[in-house]
């Protein structure tokens, strides 16, 4: 009788891990955006938008908002945000002029800013607290580790604990000259022509930029293939 029920559980166990398997391999396959970043498999995913806004692209007259306005003194505290304070998410809104941003001390809520006020240095010394890049990414990963422990964490199914692992242990932060080149070009696809940019969010913890522009159609591109994309849509 021990022996069946010995057997009974063994394969009860092995017919859980190979369904734990195929659900890791189908989360890992169907996710555009992970934690870690894209898909493995692609660099560049874009999503098509509402079909009314593509069809009136053209008809529709471009309009100069308060971010185009005061981008020159933007930038760099965009940068500083990012270099020498507690975001790691950043939204620019450049029709609206609403700028998001998210804290390191605060990751599940979001601030709310105008331009205007972010284009000053004085607002960004007072609003966001000084954290070096290097310290941001410790406590980006201390976040996890604590995570980690939590009994919520561990009553996951052993297929996630096996990708959330796998997913931390890969994880890097995007690079500071990513971050640069993003921030000095982004007024070139706001001034483009035809299809010109709306939105865009950058995030350091998965090394993504996601742009939308006035066609409602989305972008989302490594930060790594950045480059690329902007000579592909600035070609000509």
């Amino acid at each position: 009788m021990r022996l069946i029920d010995s057997k009974t559980r063994l394969a009860k166990n092995m017919k859980n891990k190979e369904e734990g398997r195929a659900f890791e391999e189908m989360v890992l396959k169907e996710s555009i955006l992970s934690a870690t970043g894209l898909n493995s498999n692609s660099l560049q995913i874009g999503i098509r938008g509402d079909p009314s806004l593509r069809e009136t692209t053209y008809a529709r007259k471009k309009y100069s908002s308060s971010v185009d306005s005061v981008y020159e003194r933007l930038a760099p505290n965009l940068e500083e945000l990012f270099f020498n304070r507690s975001t790691y998410r950043l939204y620019i809104g450049f029709n609206n002029g609403e700028i998001r941003t998210t804290s390191v001390f605060d990751p599940l809520r979001i601030e709310v800013h105008t331009a205007e006020k972010m284009a000053q240095r004085a607002y960004v010394e007072r609003q966001f607290p000084q954290v070096s890049f290097e310290d941001k990414i410790t406590v980006m990963k201390s976040i996890y580790e604590n995570l980690m422990k939590t009994r919520a964490y561990a009553e996951l199914p052993s297929y996630w604990h096996n990708i959330l692992t796998r997913r931390n242990a890969e994880w890097e932060p995007i690079e500071k000259d990513e971050l640069i080149n993003v921030i000095s070009t982004l007024k070139v696809l706001r001034d483009m022509p035809d299809y010109y940019l709306r939105n865009v969010t950058i995030c350091m913890v998965q090394s993504v930029i996601r742009f939308q522009f006035n066609c409602d159609g989305t972008q989302i591109v490594s930060a790594e293939n950045y480059q690329k994309f902007l000579e592909e849509n600035l070609a000509g």
